[in-house]
């Protein structure tokens, strides 16, 4: 008997990998959590499966219902939104599992930021602008944020940032950023990304506030920010392609 933390993307059933649909497929008990997948991601457990939203259930219901399976001697498909690694909450779920001698696996899942990118159509990390991502979050009402994990310290790098759970913080994003970033660097709020009702608001960190405002959005939202969201069009190409930059697997420079 395993348990599978399965990564079911950020909404799109289509972006649930292969593997994880074979493993839902065969599965007698799943649980999923249904505030953020949507049901027809787990519409390929075996007939008869045992299918349970989480949403409202607690720790101690969810491990119940595993304890339950691993009895039976029966797999569990545990599907999370996005990539399990990433706010997942699965490490409290896996330090249950290892005190009980209960196998597990991850499998993961694409994640929001990869989505938002997509659909707008846009590289985050652009030469010589942003070479660097910073998932991170607020931490509002959630678990507080460790010593030193600030925006403000992240903002010292100017690298594209990818807010988590800072939608009805967008007051003190602005106040932490701007120093940094200045008044004019690009915002786009992702909602429900790659769900049929997704929606990008782009803006500035002086105006994106009023944007989402006006749109009535207050949760299920991803904040990215960064000079790389800009429309820059005077940046260098990768060297990775550069004829004039040999590498191991090109050694030789071409000569045009």
């Amino acid at each position: 008997m395993t348990v599978y933390f399965i990564g079911a993307g950020p909404g799109d059933p289509e972006l649930l990998t292969l593997k994880a649909q074979k493993v839902i497929a065969r599965c007698p008990v799943c649980l999923y959590a249904g505030s953020l997948v949507p049901a027809e991601v787990v519409a390929g457990a075996p007939e008869g499966a045992r299918v349970m939203d989480t949403a409202p259930m607690t720790l101690d219901d969810t491990h119940a219902e595993i304890v339950a399976a691993h009895g039976r001697g029966e797999d569990v498909a545990r599907v999370h939104s996005g990539d399990p690694s990433l706010y997942g909450a699965i490490a409290e779920q896996i330090r249950r599992l290892k005190a009980e001698g209960i196998p597990y696996e991850i499998i993961p899942g694409v994640p929001a930021y990869a989505a938002a990118a997509a659909a707008l159509g846009q590289e985050l990390t652009v030469p010589e602008v942003a070479q660097s991502i910073i998932l991170t979050r607020m931490s509002m009402k959630s678990t507080s944020m460790p010593p030193g994990e600030t925006l403000e310290n992240f903002a010292r790098t100017r690298a594209t940032l990818a807010i988590h759970l800072g939608i009805r913080a967008l007051r003190e994003i602005e106040r932490q950023l701007i120093p940094y970033y200045g008044a004019d660097c690009p915002v786009i709020v992702a909602y429900r990304a790659s769900w049929p009702d997704e929606k990008y608001l782009r803006g500035t960190l002086s105006d994106i506030r009023e944007k989402v405002r006006a749109e009535k959005i207050t949760r299920t939202a991803l904040i990215l920010v960064g000079p790389a969201l800009a429309e820059v069009k005077d940046f260098r190409d990768s060297a990775l392609y550069d004829p004039a930059t040999p590498h191991v697997l090109r050694p030789k420079v071409s000569v045009s």
